[in-house]
């Protein structure tokens, strides 16, 4: 029996539509390849990145409403790829639909704010997916498996799933929020093999890097520097703001801490669409500060070994 075609309702965040451009690129590219339609909520705003809450929940929680009002208007589940919009939304989707059973006063507040901007009422009717777990769970690793036509052999992935994946929300129906394997599945699915490091699930230092950037930086190191001894060939995120510190800054990570690093960091889109059979020009990897040619040339020699 042929699977129903996927469907989202497509929230790309911020990041991915200015610094981590390559993201948007490589997301649409995998899609396309395993005939997956999204659906861009073009007007989608921010969901604040944990900010919002520091002046008012109720205004992180207004503004996310509207965002999942938008995917419920097209009865379609909401996708990001963004770890820091999947804990975010996620978890201001858990919150809400608790409220509409103890504190329906305040979805009507909620509500009334949205009613005066002349949009649709937050229902409660729909979910928060990340990218990983549409792989993970609706599309399925062995049909992924199946799709594959570059196996990866030979390449060492290491996971960064950072944060707000794994902790922001009470409920992960997709993995183990203390020892998650989720990504490491999808690296054996697609041939490559996984690296386990300390450091994997903490955080990145991106919170902290706008006033305590020099322990932002080593912290970052750390990580950098734990993959790199257990033989990874490359970092795999599911969260831009992550890839920008650990790619973006990593040289001046590499002078904080006084030491060469120039590990490549791939979003997990573009490592996917790598082994489907995708040239690195078609998924931005020529964007990164951290040169990708290294995971490329692997898999080339790899191929011509084979």
């Amino acid at each position: 029996m042929t699977a129903a075609p996927l469907r989202y309702a497509y929230f790309p965040g911020c990041v991915a539509q200015g610094a981590c451009r390559e993201l948007y690129q490589s997301t649409q590219a995998l899609a396309d390849a395993l005939q997956i339609e999204l659906v861009e909520l073009k007007q989608a705003a921010c969901c604040g990145s944990g900010t919002f809450k520091e002046e008012s929940t109720l205004l992180e929680d207004t503004v996310n409403a509207r965002n999942l009002a938008l995917a419920e208007e097209l009865n379609l589940p909401l996708l990001t790829h963004c770890s820091t919009c999947q804990g975010v939304i996620g978890h201001v989707d858990e919150r809400l639909k608790r409220f509409q059973q103890t504190d329906p006063n305040y979805i009507e507040q909620v509500n009334g704010f949205l009613q005066k901007e002349g949009c649709s009422p937050y229902r409660g009717c729909t979910e928060v997916k990340h990218l990983l777990w549409a792989l993970v769970g609706d599309y399925g690793l062995e049909r992924l498996a199946q799709r594959v036509t570059r196996r990866l052999s030979g390449l060492k992935c290491a996971a960064f799933y950072g944060c707000y994946l794994l902790r922001a929300q009470d409920q992960l129906p997709y993995d183990d929020p203390l020892q998650p394997a989720s990504l490491e599945r999808v690296f054996s699915a697609l041939g490559a093999t996984p690296v386990y490091y300390r450091g994997r699930t903490q955080c990145c230092g991106w919170p902290i890097s706008s006033y305590a950037t020099i322990e932002s930086f080593r912290m970052a190191g750390q990580h950098i520097q734990a993959a790199i001894a257990a033989g990874a060939d490359c970092l795999v995120t599911p969260c831009p703001l992550c890839h920008l510190q650990l790619d973006s800054r990593q040289p001046e990570i590499a002078a904080a801490i006084g030491e060469k690093l120039n590990l490549p960091v791939l979003h997990l889109p573009q490592l996917v669409c790598l082994a489907l059979g995708l040239e690195p020009h078609q998924l931005g990897l020529d964007r990164h500060m951290v040169s990708t040619r290294s995971v490329w040339q692997k898999l080339q020699s790899h191929q011509t070994v084979g």
